[in-house]
């Protein structure tokens, strides 16, 4: 089943969010655990952030990501020379592998994309061995993940279809306090821990925020790209007065907080 992230350009991806999921995945890592010889599942891989990031460490025995964008299902593959690492493609909702294949199924920022979640979920718990992780994480985009938020709220003051567009993002399954959680008691997970994980995205100058949002991928993009030049041109003049909010141009550091919940399968 296709997701609802628009996943067409790797590199325009890892503009806009690569380079930030690459940091997220560093306390990720730390909050969901590995230990020697895992065979881990990585769901909705994307362009590899997660995969890279625990194929850095020496305790694992094989990394599989998978994700449904084939496009960044090639940048994955192009950017591997570790033999431990493997990238294919696959449908969370319907993940083609044995039960209980992998010691340890992680995902992260993919799962709120994935029409069908609570499925995913249940994939995750079903080819994980009994007793083994499963973690996850996705943004909190309504309270805390400040580059949005600058954009969406500036957007959505100035043209209905972008209010409607962050209505629709901002209600996205698994997004809320305690719905990843719930997620995981349906789907049969045991000893469920929560957490918050924050870090900061820490921009050079406006053109470093906004040319990232400007080719962006996902609901971010699928907005920009059906405005005229001219609307566009509009907001990213709206947009760089809230970023630079009566400073000189330059660096800025935004908080970026994500949900996170972790079980036993």
């Amino acid at each position: 089943m296709p997701s609802t992230y628009t996943a067409t350009d790797a590199a325009a991806y890892e503009r806009l969010m690569g380079r930030w999921s690459r940091e997220l995945a560093e306390q990720f890592i730390a909050f969901a655990g590995i230990a020697d010889g895992d065979r881990i599942l990585d769901l909705g891989c994307g362009t590899g952030s997660l995969a890279f990031a625990l194929a850095a460490r020496r305790e694992p025995a094989a990394v599989t990501g998978v994700d449904i964008a084939e496009p960044y299902v090639a940048h994955a593959q192009a950017q591997s020379s570790d033999p431990r690492l493997s990238f294919r493609s696959g449908d969370a909702d319907a993940l083609d592998l044995p039960d209980g294949s992998f010691d340890r199924c992680y995902s992260l920022l993919a799962l709120n994309f994935v029409p069908q979640p609570l499925r995913a979920v249940r994939e995750m718990r079903r080819v994980t061995r009994a007793g083994g992780a499963i973690a996850t994480a996705v943004w909190d985009f309504a309270g805390g993940l400040t580059y949005q938020r600058i954009f969406w709220d500036t957007a959505a003051a100035r043209d209905p279809k972008a209010a409607a567009a962050r209505a629709r993002q901002y209600a996205a399954a698994l997004t809320w306090p305690g719905e990843l959680e719930a997620a995981f008691a349906e789907a049969g997970v045991r000893d469920i821990v929560a957490a918050s994980l924050t870090m900061r995205m820490v921009y050079a100058d406006f053109a470093d925020y906004w040319e990232p949002i400007a080719s962006a991928q996902g609901p971010v993009g699928d907005y920009v790209r059906q405005l005229d030049p001219g609307s566009l041109a509009g907001l990213a003049d709206a947009v760089g007065a809230a970023y630079l909010a009566g400073r000189p141009d330059g660096p800025r550091s935004m908080t970026a907080t994500a949900w996170a919940a972790k079980g036993t399968a």
